[in-house]
């Protein structure tokens, strides 16, 4: 929680400041967004004290030096290129020295790394700058560059602290939960590889699909929330197969209809073992319906156009298009080119032309889920 000790007084700039870090303090924990609490952070540290600018830097781990992860403003992207040494500059004298400084003339300190003013142009006149510690160990340092008007004073370093304390166990938490869910998603894809192994022709579908999936969804705009639900959809979208036996799965002749109505039950199967796990679920219209068609002959349901949820479209695209380009016993894969041709050929029949408009152009675009296909 946050510490107000202290803060609690009756000047209504004072009472302005404990909304704004109050208002914060529970943006930050709602979010596990890490890129997100880092920026809201030094939004709001220049905020609280009335600054120009501001940046946070973190401590490479390994060697001992600062990096700016973010700063505000035009001149911000100039110095994320910077790297300080250890006790270099400022913000490398706090970080060593653990102490939060206020610099009235930034100028004439003999510690002011000013190849960061040169580089962006900028002219920094004053600063307050605290560390950011994690229990007992220091992750950075938060700086707050040039007070619109009057000095930096003690009560300004009172309140970012309060910020800076509550920030590093928000950043924690998110890069918590950010190693947690890389160790479930690298698990989920071990599961569907070690399906995807069962045919030694079809290796890398997996990767490759979802690699052309999140293409189509950027490019189609989806939301932060669409494309985690599109990353898992396209990684699990074949996992039913392992309800189909060897003789059918593996058959490199044509099917006959009774096989042929055993292996188009995987979409269902699929869906038959999602709906088990409950973090799972939202993912299992994808799944499902991945095997539909746009004019509404696909399988399992019949579905038809905007009935195919827009997960479940884009996999149908992704799918297709590297059963078409990849080599089989029977048959070399189309080019690119020629896979692009059938896929316009077919949008509005079996496809959703508006995502294959979108795999297109992201193809055009030199997009490099695409690889040397």
């Amino acid at each position: 929680m946050l510490q107000f000790d202290g803060m609690l007084k009756d000047s209504p700039e004072r009472v302005a400041q404990l909304r704004t870090l109050i208002g914060l303090s529970a943006t930050i924990n709602s979010s596990l967004d890490i890129s997100e609490v880092r920026k809201r952070t030094i939004e709001a540290a220049v905020e609280l004290v009335h600054a120009e600018t501001g940046s946070l830097l973190f401590v490479d781990e390994e060697t001992g030096d600062l990096y700016f992860d973010v700063a505000l403003g035009g001149p911000g992207e100039c110095v994320k290129t910077i790297r300080l040494a250890k006790g270099q500059g400022i913000a490398g004298w706090v970080a060593e020295h653990g102490e939060p400084t206020i610099v009235h003339d930034v100028q004439n300190d003999p510690r002011f790394f000013r190849d960061a003013d040169r580089k962006s142009e900028f002219h920094t006149l004053n600063m307050v700058c605290l560390p950011v510690n994690l229990k007992e160990k220091r992750v950075g340092v938060l700086e707050a560059i040039n007070k619109r008007s009057g000095s930096f004073g003690a009560e300004d370093v009172e309140i970012l602290a309060a910020l800076s304390n509550q920030v590093a166990v928000a950043i924690e938490n998110a890069r918590l939960y950010d190693e947690l869910r890389e160790t479930f998603y690298t698990t989920v894809y071990a599961l569907a590889e070690t399906i995807e192994k069962r045919d030694p022709y079809t290796g890398g579908h997996t990767r490759r699909v979802m690699n052309y999936s999140l293409a189509i969804g950027k490019a189609m705009s989806l939301s932060q929330k669409e494309m985690i639900g599109l990353r898992l959809s396209a990684i699990l979208h074949d996992i039913g197969k392992i309800g189909i036996p060897d003789a059918i799965l593996l058959k490199n002749e044509r099917l006959t209809f009774e096989e042929y109505r055993v292996i188009i039950m995987h979409p269902a199967y699929g869906a038959e073992i999602l709906n088990h796990i409950k973090q799972l679920k939202e993912i299992v219209p994808g799944v499902k319906w991945h095997h539909e068609k746009y004019d509404g002959s696909g399988y399992p349901e019949g579905l038809k156009g905007e009935e195919i949820p827009v997960i479940a479209r884009i996999i149908a695209v992704a799918d297709t298009f590297d059963a078409m380009t990849t080599d089989r016993p029977y048959r070399k894969g189309l080019s690119a080119r020629a896979a692009f041709e059938e896929l316009e050929k077919n949008a509005g029949t079996q496809f959703d032309p508006s995502v294959v408009g979108a795999f297109i152009g992201s193809y055009r675009e030199g997009g490099s889920a695409f690889g040397e296909r």
